[in-house]
């Protein structure tokens, strides 16, 4: 799955209401996964991880801890690639988030219920970029 391929299904499966912990996208998106073959799900780990990767910094993370950093780097995921961007090109944007805080933990579970759903097998994800806070040492550095 390519980058624009991610962000498409990410926004195919919005909901139109409001869905602030983005429950409803990700049980969306765990069922159009699981409707597609494997590779489809390892892929979209793959960009989940590549996105929140990239909001792993400390212009972003400063004063938030692990958890909640991490799980507000996803609602801005959950928010769509528009939205996604415009964090990207203006940190300040992911105040709004922060502040809130306005959390998405459940997306970084999708791909993992797709695969045990698909496989009927535990996943022991190892993607090429950590999602977890603190771990891209680049966006970190001083």
């Amino acid at each position: 799955m390519n980058e624009d391929a991610f962000w498409q299904l990410i926004e195919d499966c919005r909901p139109t209401e409001p869905d602030p912990d983005a429950e409803l996208l990700a049980a969306t998106l765990t069922e159009r996964l699981v409707q597609s073959p494997l590779s489809l799900v390892i892929g979209f780990a793959e960009q989940l991880s590549w996105a929140l990767y990239r909001l792993d910094r400390k212009e972003y993370g400063h004063g938030l801890g692990g958890d909640a950093f991490l799980y507000t780097r996803a609602a801005v995921v959950a928010a769509g690639r528009t939205e996604f961007d415009s964090v990207l090109q203006h940190p300040s944007a992911f105040t709004s988030y922060a502040i809130a805080p306005i959390w998405a933990e459940p997306l970084l579970y999708t791909p993992d219920q797709a695969y045990k759903r698909i496989t009927e097998e535990e996943w022991d994800r190892d993607t090429r970029y950590s999602y977890e806070s603190f771990s891209n040492t680049e966006g970190w550095a001083d």
